[in-house]
């Protein structure tokens, strides 16, 4: 089940998007300190946070910061009343963000950001999966290349194949050495 985490200093807010996104089937969990969020989302696995911008004890680009160290993976979205732009670019710049969503938000539309964060989180996690299958086969490739050039410098022309007419391996030649 995906797991969402949400940090934000107002209840509301944090009831309201429980609401919200409880009709996805998403594991929801929320915190309203984001030094609590900040404690055990570090032994929480999940793979999205939202996180309010301005809280008292800590911003939100601080926190998706210190959670990233142990989350990589995880998509971070900030949510905010207030549309600073450094405060947006040093969220993405810095945080990796996904999204900046201003408050109040459209619900369909924040469920359709989250759904493609998460088929967007699919994909990153599906690419670093086959980039480490191509690359584990082409160390074995490299190792059996290796292995035919020994082979080819030990024996020449033992690495070579000869096939007939119909495409068939023709081993005439072997019988003939033989003789």
């Amino acid at each position: 089940m995906t797991t969402i985490a949400i940090v934000d200093d107002e209840p509301n807010i944090l009831n309201a998007l429980k609401r919200t996104l409880r009709r996805q089937g998403w594991n929801i969990v929320t915190y309203s300190d984001p030094l609590l969020a900040l404690n055990e989302l570090t032994e929480l696995h999940f793979e999205l946070i939202i996180s309010d911008f301005r809280m008292p004890s800590m911003n939100g680009v601080e926190l998706l910061l210190k959670l990233k160290k142990f989350r990589p993976d995880a998509i971070r979205i900030v949510l905010s009343g207030q549309s600073d732009m450094k405060a947006v670019l040093d969220a993405i710049n810095k945080a990796e963000v996904y999204r900046f969503i201003l408050k109040p938000w459209n619900d369909d539309e924040l469920v359709m950001t989250l759904v493609n964060a998460l088929k967007y989180a699919d994909l990153l996690q599906e690419n670093k999966q086959l980039a480490e299958t191509v690359r584990l086969q082409r160390s074995k490739l490299e190792k059996q290349i290796a292995e035919l050039k020994r082979l080819e410098k030990e024996s020449p022309g033992i690495t070579r194949v000869n096939f007939d007419k119909e495409g068939m391996i023709d081993l005439s030649d072997e019988y003939n050495a033989e003789d």
